[in-house]
C-alpha cells in the first residue's frame, strides 16, 4: 500500500490537487495558440481520453481569446502557460483561467509579482511554479556548477519565496529534468522542505517509445514512494498518447482503478497459439471499457489459469485452442480463431 506524502490542497477550477485526492492527469495542447477551432477540437478529444487538467500556451494577448473558448467547450480545468510577461497572466485570470503556470522570478521586479499574486488570490486561481534544468538562475548555476538536483530545489524554493512574500500560498511546484535520476532526486529534495503539491514530469523525454520508458521510470519511482499529485507524461507525439500512457501508468502501479487492466504472459516455447497478436487485439478492444476489471491473456494451459486466478476473466492457449476462464476456473474451450470474440463475450457479461 502506497503512503502518500501529506500536502496542502490546492483547488484548480473544481479539481482538488494534493492531500488525499487522486493523482490527476494532465497534458498540453499542441495546436497553434491562435487557432481557436483546432484548440477546441483537440481539447474535446483530450477530455474524452481522460485528461483531467489541460494546459495551453498563452504567448501573446491575442492567444488569451482561446481561454474562454476552451472554458465553454470542455468541463476540465484549463491552465495558462505564461513566460515572462506578467500582463498575460493578469489577462488570463480575467478571462477565467483555472490555474496559471509561471515563474515569478522571470516576470520582472517584485511589483509585478505582487500584481499577479494579488489578482490570482482575488480570483482563487492557483499558480504552478515550473522549474526545469535549462532555466536555472545564474547565481544558482554559479553556486553548483551545473543543474544539480540541489540547484533545482533552490531555484524552485526561490520562486516560492517570491509568492509567499505577498501572502500567496496556492502553489503547485514542478521541477523537471530530461535526466531521470536528476529529476527524481530534485523532487525528493523539494518534498523534504515544503508541503506544496507537486506536478511530476520528465521534460523532453523523447518520442513515444523512449519517452514512455523514461517517464514510467521517473514518475513511477516517485509515485511509489508517495510523492506526486499531478503528472504529465511528456512525449513528442499526439497529446492523446500522453493521457493514455498516464492512465496506464497509474493503473499499473495501483493508483487508479479506472478502466480495464490487461495482464499477459511474455510467451515461451510452450505457447501453442498466436498469443502476441491475440493480446494486442484484446488490448485494443479494452481501451473503451471504463469498469475496473482485470483481463488475462496467457499462453500456456498448464499454468495460465492458475497464474492468473486473480483476473476476472481470461484465456489460456494450447495447440490451436484456448481455454476461457473466470477467476482461474475454466468455463469452456474454443478454437484459437474465435479466442478474441469469445473472450469479449465474457467481458461484456461482466459490464
Amino acid at each position: 500500500m502506497i503512503s502518500r506524502r501529506k500536502t496542502r490542497v490546492v483547488n484548480a477550477g473544481g479539481l482538488n490537487i494534493g492531500g488525499d485526492n487522486p493523482v490527476s492527469i494532465q497534458t498540453m495542447l499542441n495546436t497553434p495558440a491562435h487557432d481557436i477551432e483546432a484548440g477546441v477540437e483537440q481539447a474535446k478529444r483530450l477530455e474524452e481520453a481522460g485528461c483531467e487538467l489541460l494546459r495551453a500556451a498563452v504567448p501573446d494577448l491575442k492567444s488569451v481569446q482561446l481561454i474562454s473558448a476552451l472554458k465553454y467547450a470542455v468541463s476540465i480545468p484549463i491552465v495558462a502557460d505564461i513566460h515572462f510577461d506578467y500582463k498575460l497572466a493578469i489577462e488570463s485570470a480575467a478571462a477565467g483561467i483555472d490555474k496559471i503556470r509561471i515563474n515569478p522570478g522571470n516576470i520582472g521586479d517584485q511589483s509585478r509579482v505582487k500584481k499577479v499574486a494579488d489578482e490570482c488570490r482575488r480570483r482563487g486561481i492557483p499558480i504552478r511554479i515550473g522549474v526545469n534544468s535549462g532555466s536555472l538562475e545564474r547565481d544558482i548555476l554559479a553556486k553548483y556548477g551545473h543543474p544539480t538536483p540541489e540547484a533545482m530545489r533552490d531555484s524552485a524554493m526561490y520562486h516560492v519565496s517570491l509568492l509567499e512574500k505577498f501572502d500567496f500560498n496556492d502553489i503547485v511546484i514542478s521541477i523537471k529534468s530530461s535526466d531521470v535520476q536528476t529529476m527524481v532526486r530534485a523532487y525528493e529534495l523539494v518534498a523534504d522542505v515544503c508541503d506544496y503539491p507537486l506536478h511530476l514530469g520528465v521534460t523532453e523525454a523523447g518520442t513515444q517509445r523512449m519517452g514512455m520508458l523514461k517517464s514510467a521510470a521517473g514518475i513511477g519511482a516517485l509515485l511509489l514512494h508517495g510523492i506526486g499529485d499531478t503528472i504529465r507524461i511528456s512525449l513528442t507525439a499526439d497529446p492523446q498518447r500522453e493521457v493514455e500512457a498516464a492512465h496506464d501508468l497509474l493503473r499499473g502501479i495501483g493508483l487508479s482503478d479506472k478502466g480495464a487492466t490487461l495482464i499477459s504472459c511474455p510467451t515461451c516455447g510452450r505457447t501453442g497459439v498466436d498469443l502476441i497478436n491475440i493480446a494486442q487485439e484484446v488490448e485494443k478492444r479494452l481501451r473503451d471499457i471504463k469498469k475496473p476489471i482485470t483481463v488475462a491473456v496467457m499462453g500456456c494451459i498448464v499454468n495460465g489459469p492458475g497464474e492468473a486466478r486473480e483476473a476476472d476473466v481470461g484465456i489460456a492457449g494450447g495447440k490451436g485452442k484456448v481455454a476461457i476462464f473466470r477467476k482461474g476456473e475454466i468455463v469452456r474451450t474454443v478454437d484459437e480463431a474465435y479466442a478474441v470474440e469469445e473472450l469479449m463475450k465474457e467481458i461484456e457479461a461482466l459490464l
